[in-house]
């Protein structure tokens, strides 16, 4: 091809600074000056572009030098290029202190509610540049995400065990609590709140496979009641509000969800085997990212803060804080 020749090593970057210069200056003193070199070695320069492309790109005149009919396009692609690297060094150098660039993070319902969103916000005051992608999934389908590179991060309940190449960082505890919506009869009936009274009510259950199915059933089985009869069995959030807010039905959700949300009332009734341990899953084997160490550092305060209020929920609740 015969734009081969500004390819092959030949051409330089130096050189379109240095045409550019020269067209900025109108002379070669001049340009060399702004470019602290010679003029013998900004006419050299000149030459060599010339020879390559085979054309005169500026002509004498009686003040200096003007781009010919050949230069003055090419000194626009010189601009161009020379532009388009500048911006290149800045997102690079804004990257690099993760000011520009993008996270992925996966979660599930345990980091959803206040920990990522807090985080996602303060994130954003700091780094308004930066994009933050957020992905929903269940905790087996966010860990192979990770391993697959997808993901940056996930947020969520930490799990028992994770493969070999993944690592848990513990931010905070969240108990599970048992709720209804504001005007539920529960409320005002003479049922009571047991977990045996609440069994005249419909529910809210997580599917099977689930950590907080398993210990919702180990609760069921240590009060020596059968599961709920009448229950949707669901993981959507979504969903799961609608009915709670809709309906008469008992759910179990993470105290913050509920604290935070004024259309549910927590019941008195005690759960306090069900503690989660929430906190953020990292690949062993990738550094984070700029942009996803930036999150991780919000993560960590916005998780030190929820320590400190479930610390005080439970000393109000008379509840050990493990």
């Amino acid at each position: 091809m015969v734009t081969d020749r500004l390819l092959d090593g030949r051409l330089k970057l130096r050189h379109l600074v240095l045409i550019t210069a020269i067209a900025d200056e109108g002379t070669l003193v001049r340009a060399a000056e702004s470019l602290h070199i010679t003029q013998p070695v900004v006419t050299r320069g000149l030459r060599e572009v010339e020879d390559l492309l085979g054309v005169q790109l500026f002509e004498r005149m009686p003040r200096g030098v003007a781009p010919t009919q050949y230069g003055g396009p090419f000194i626009e692609r010189a601009r161009s290029v020379l532009a388009e690297l500048r911006a290149a060094d800045e997102e690079v150098r804004l990257m690099q202190t993760g000011q520009l660039g993008t996270v992925t993070v996966g979660t599930h319902l345990a980091g959803s509610n206040l920990l990522l969103p807090r985080a996602i916000a303060a994130l954003k005051s700091d780094h308004p540049r930066l994009t933050v992608v957020v992905r929903e999934g269940t905790p087996d389908t966010l860990q192979q995400l990770l391993l697959s590179g997808d993901l940056d991060l996930t947020v969520g309940r930490l799990s028992p065990t994770v493969p070999v190449r993944l690592e848990q960082e513990r931010l905070h505890h969240e108990p599970i609590r048992l709720v209804a919506r504001a005007g539920h009869p529960v409320h005002t009936g003479t049922r009571g709140t047991s977990l045996a009274a609440l069994l005249a009510f419909p529910w809210i259950f997580p599917v099977a496979q689930t950590a907080l199915r398993a210990e919702l059933e180990a609760v069921f089985f240590h009060e020596g009641l059968p599961l709920p009869a009448d229950r949707v069995e669901c993981t959507s959030m979504l969903t799961l509000r609608s009915l709670l807010v809709s309906t008469d039905v008992i759910a179990a959700l993470p105290m913050f969800i509920a604290v935070d949300d004024r259309d549910v009332k927590i019941l008195p009734t005690p759960l306090s085997s069900i503690r989660r341990s929430v906190g953020v899953t990292l690949p062993k084997d990738r550094a984070p990212s700029p942009a996803a160490a930036a999150l991780l550092m919000h993560l960590r305060e916005e998780g030190a803060r929820l320590a400190a209020l479930e610390r005080e929920y439970a000393t109000a609740e008379a509840a050990p804080f493990h």
